[in-house]
């Protein structure tokens, strides 16, 4: 076996430390333009500057995603942020588009230049010519069995990287490559605007019979007729972990920082115990299946590693997410009064009982005692999103502990 990087996402500044905290090696981040989740909060250059700078201190990479399908219209941008990103000083750029390639080899050639899943790499060829323009990573496309990662790797030099998806959303488009969302909303895609209009309810209308709606295909939650189930390889670390894969991608960079941390620890514990001993593996997969499942999710399916999906892997059905936990914050930092701070998410009270979710893998109920505000005013219950608080529970706990509420 060889031991792979965990690569998680992180919609700002907070999930990026999360992340580095709960157990990923290197994460992927997006600024405010150019890369494809336009609708994530993504990174000004001063948060992407402090969270380099804090990933790094933990030895954690950040690469950070310029990946696109450039217009004419964006050249003259591309151009100034590569520069911009070349004085911040990122681990690597993810990148789809050959001419953003190009300008990215010739403005900053110092940062390491990974080939975006939006390239369509589905075969060894395809990574050669990359690596003969100078990328050190593909990252290989969703459609690919195991069986053909290996052979990629077989017939790609040995300082070649290879990135993929493990964990995650699954476009119904070849390699996220779709038209649906410009269509209907006029929100491109390829430019970081998707709508997902994939996950949207859908019924079929005959032409003389206005208004009366006939499901395509139904179950107690509804139509859903391009929905695939959600990415999860965690009890397939084994096959993974010897199929010759560098880099173990985590999909999600609009997610919470709950999400982040629930899926980055329990993937993190199953590599190290994998790679310690397959017996150790085994015997905590009933964790690892606990906590995967606590966090938002579909249903999972195995995607393509297995060969093509039939309807038992790969079923367009359900696009309603469950939520095990709600997410109240993360302690920010624990005062002399032995208090946590934190910029609460959502609303919990005085008497509840929650849970600290620690990066060592420990969940640990906990009653809330007390709560106050800035001014050290009691209250009895804390309403306001991103409000400051601080909070007085039966376990003190420690710096970036996440603090949540069982559904």
């Amino acid at each position: 076996m060889k031991r792979p990087e965990l690569l998680v996402p992180a919609s700002s500044l907070e999930v990026l430390k999360v992340a580095v905290i709960y157990g990923a090696d290197a994460v992927y981040i997006g600024g405010e333009a150019f890369g494809l989740r336009a609708k994530a909060k993504n990174f000004s250059k001063e948060d992407m500057c402090e969270g380099i700078a804090f990933a790094h201190s933990h030895g954690v990479k950040v690469y950070v995603t310029v990946n696109i399908l450039a217009h004419n219209r964006d050249l003259e941008g591309v151009r100034e942020y590569l520069q911009e990103l070349k004085e911040i000083g990122p681990d690597a750029l993810i990148i789809a588009d050959p001419g953003i390639f190009m300008y990215a080899k010739e403005i900053c050639p110092e940062i390491e230049r990974h080939i975006s899943t939006q390239a369509n790499n589905t075969n060894y060829e395809t990574y050669r010519f990359w690596y003969n323009l100078g990328a050190k990573r593909v990252v290989s496309a969703r459609e690919l069995s195991l069986e053909e990662i290996r052979e990629i790797r077989a017939h790609i030099p040995e300082d070649m990287e290879i990135e993929t998806f493990i964990h995650g959303a699954m476009c119904i488009s070849y390699s996220g490559r779709c038209l649906l969302s410009n269509f209907m909303a006029g929100r491109d895609a390829n430019q970081g605007a998707c709508t997902h209009p994939c996950r949207w309810k859908y019924s079929v209308v005959e032409e003389k019979r206005p208004g009366e709606y006939m499901p395509v295909f139904e179950n107690e939650r509804g139509t859903f007729i391009f929905n695939s189930k959600d990415l999860c390889m965690v009890e397939h670390m084994e096959d993974i972990l010897t199929s010759g894969i560098d880099s173990l991608k985590i999909e999600g960079r609009m997610k919470t920082a709950l999400y982040v941390a629930t899926v980055a620890r329990t993937y993190r514990k199953a590599i190290d115990d994998c790679m310690e001993s397959p017996e150790k593996y085994h015997a905590n997969m009933p964790w690892y299946q606990e906590q995967i499942s606590n966090c938002t999710y579909r249903q999972f399916t195995t995607g393509f590693f297995y060969g093509k999906p039939d309807e038992n892997t790969q079923i367009y059905d359900s696009n309603t997410y469950v939520r095990e936990y709600t997410y109240l914050g993360f302690a920010e930092e624990i005062d002399e009064r032995g208090l946590a701070r934190l910029t609460q998410r959502n609303k919990f009270s005085v008497g509840e009982t929650i849970e600290i979710m620690k990066p060592d893998g420990r969940n640990i109920p906990v009653t809330v005692e007390a709560i106050y505000n800035e001014e050290g005013e009691a209250m009895e219950s804390a309403p306001h999103a991103q409000q400051r608080i601080y909070v007085k529970l039966t376990e003190m706990p420690e710096v970036f502990d996440i603090l949540r509420r069982g559904e």
